[in-house]
């Protein structure tokens, strides 16, 4: 949930067709393949962070989706912090996430599994989703598959998300696109809504 700007009755503020989750970019990247997702992670970060920006100048809600690590008692704030001073310290000052945006702690592969994301979206009133992060071939992909399965439309732009090789990633995206009907266009391709003008 977020930071700041909850109202009263706890339902999210914001109201968007459309949201992006961005998952497992707060990660300290201490495990064993580690090493091959590094190489991909400087041209996919800045990618994303681009289209984070433009997707809240259209004021569409961002949801970080985040493993828990195995860590039952995780605060995303003291995570972002550890992973701030790790050998990711370049992927999250790219993608700390801003006061206003939401998160969402997951157990497993899925942002769905047993986490409060779909409650989230349904009070966004989202049914479109825009899924960027790490790695395309597992949580990302879990990710899409449990989206698809609650009838959510896709987006998952194939260079904002990566996977231990291009190999990899390719197959995941290709999958995605063909079972999950995802539009797989790249981020700058993506069009937003212009952002709405308030009248005097």
């Amino acid at each position: 949930m977020p930071a700041k700007n909850e109202d009263l009755h706890g339902s999210a503020p914001d109201k968007s067709e459309t949201a992006l989750l961005i998952v497992d970019v707060i990660n300290d990247l201490d495990f064993e393949e580690a090493d091959q997702l590094l190489r991909f992670i400087p041209a996919m970060s800045r990618k994303l962070a681009r289209l984070k920006e433009r997707a809240k100048q259209a004021e569409l809600p961002v949801v970080y989706v985040n493993d828990n690590f195995g860590r039952w008692r995780s605060d995303f704030r003291k995570q972002i912090e550890h992973c701030s001073r790790g050998r990711a310290r370049e992927l999250v000052a790219r993608l700390r996430p801003d006061e206003n945006d939401y998160f969402v702690l997951k157990p497993k592969h899925s942002g769905f599994f047993s986490t409060t994301l779909e409650t989230l979206l349904r009070y966004l009133g989202s049914r479109r989703l825009i899924i960027t992060g790490i790695a395309g071939n597992y949580c990302v992909l879990f990710t899409a598959n449990d989206a698809y399965m609650r009838d959510y439309e896709l987006i998952i732009p194939s260079d904002c998300t990566i996977s231990n090789t291009r190999r990899e990633n390719r197959e995941a995206i290709a999958l995605m696109k063909k079972y999950l009907k995802a539009d797989t266009r790249t981020s700058a391709r993506i069009r937003f809504p212009k952002r709405r003008v308030a009248r005097p």
